[in-house]
Formats: structure tokens, sequence, C-alpha cells
């Protein structure tokens, strides 16, 4: 609920697409003056770090366009209209990683940017109990490759700025916390 010192004067749509959608409001700020703010409107998404009986992760490497190279990821995708964050993370598990979960533990949620996206992140924890094939959507990559490595190694990578992905980073982190505890 957006804080009642802060009024939206104006508000206009400018562009939509199949993720996001872009909006330029005009905000009477606390001082009385009226300033721009672009807005990215976004569904959400979620992501879950899969952990096997053996302290290992399933990850997913993958080319992601906006930054021009491939990553090295948890499994993640956006929630479709009206689906729950739970489904949403069933699903990618399956298709991404090929996973199959005793149990889905949630982690947190977080705003990616707040600063100019309403995105809303939903981090999940699974306990590995099968890995089969892969079930890639009909948009996502056919050269996506599952990465099964020892959690250890994967916080290695973030050290070593091998994984660099802001979801992964805090997911890998806050499963490592909970499997430690």
């Amino acid at each position: 609920m957006p804080d009642s010192k802060y009024e939206i004067v104006n508000s206009k749509e400018v562009w939509r697409g199949h993720i996001f959608t872009i909006r330029v409001d005009e905000v009477r700020m606390p001082a009385g003056n009226v300033a721009e703010r672009e807005v990215i409107t976004h569904a959400g998404a979620v992501g879950v770090v899969a952990v096997t009986a053996d302290r290992e992760v399933v990850l997913v490497r993958q080319y992601r366009h906006a930054v021009g190279h491939y990553l090295l990821e948890i499994p993640a995708g956006k929630l479709d209209r009206g689906e729950f964050p739970a489904q949403c993370a069933r699903r990618e598990l399956r298709e991404e990683a090929g996973v199959e979960f005793r149990e889905l533990i949630e982690l947190t949620e977080f705003h990616n940017s707040p600063g100019y996206s309403s995105e809303l992140f939903h981090l999940y924890m699974a306990e590995v109990t099968a890995i089969g094939e892969m079930e890639p959507d009909g948009d996502e990559e056919l050269d996506m490759e599952r990465i099964i490595i020892p959690l250890d190694e994967a916080l290695a990578m973030i050290d070593r700025r091998e994984i660099i992905d802001a979801k992964s980073i805090i997911g890998l982190l806050m499963a490592a916390r909970r499997i430690s505890t």
C-alpha cells in the first residue's frame, strides 16, 4: 500500500510487454512538489535452491541476453497470472532442472530493484528426492545446462565472482545458513 505522504497525481502506461509493463507516474512528494517516476510493473518471480542429501545444489547455466553472456543460477522463473509462488517453484524445478523434491521450504522474499521495479522475488529451498529429465517450456533455451555441485563449491564460486546473479547469491547463502543450523 502506498504511503499517504506520496500521492500519485497521474499515471500513464507507456509500454506493455509479455514480462512487464512500464508506466510513468507523477507523484506529489511530501514537500508539495511533483516528481516523475518511471516504474516497471512485474508479476513477481520465484527461485529455488535445490539441495541433495549429499549437500549438493542443482544450478542452471543459461544465456542471459540482457547481460550478454551465460550465468550460473538457481532454477527460477516468473509467476504466471494467478499462480501461487509455491506452484511456480514446483514448475520451475521440473522445467529447468528435472528435480523432484520432498519438501519446499520458504526462505524469504525480497525486492530486486525497488527504485524502479515492483517485482517481488520469492525464494525457496527444496530437499531433492530425484533428478530426472529437464522439461523446458516453449521459450526456454535448449542449450540450458544443469550443473550439480557441492554447496561449499557454490559458495566458493560466489567468493570468486563466478556466481554473480543476485537471487542465486542470496538463495545459496541463506540455504547454507539454514542447513548449518
